[in-house]
């Protein structure tokens, strides 16, 4: 199997990165925009960006959603869910049934 060969891209803050997919984001601007506080701190990059391009920016948001529709988004994996379920917990919520 080939590997597909990485391109060198810049953003439009001008950061330098290379991806071998079509995928815009910029690593640098990733890091600067992640936040400090709050359940989407915990998670990583692509899971953070799966939530919030669903529009799901609060615990509540997120407790109207099943584990499966969460999972069905691209970027959210299975480790994210033990994190997410601990944050739903902390403020005595939890996933859809």
């Amino acid at each position: 199997m080939l590997k597909e060969k990485k391109k060198l891209k810049v953003c439009d803050k001008g950061h330098e990165f290379y991806k071998s997919s079509d995928c815009p984001t910029c690593p640098t601007c990733e890091k600067e925009n992640k936040p400090t506080s709050g359940f989407l701190s915990k998670l990583s990059s692509p899971a953070r960006s799966a939530l919030i391009h669903e529009g799901i920016e609060t615990l509540t948001a997120l407790s109207k959603y099943t584990e499966k529709e969460i999972l069905k988004l691209h970027g959210i994996g299975p480790a994210s869910l033990p994190t997410l379920r601990a944050s739903l917990k902390e403020e005595g919520l939890s996933f859809k049934e």
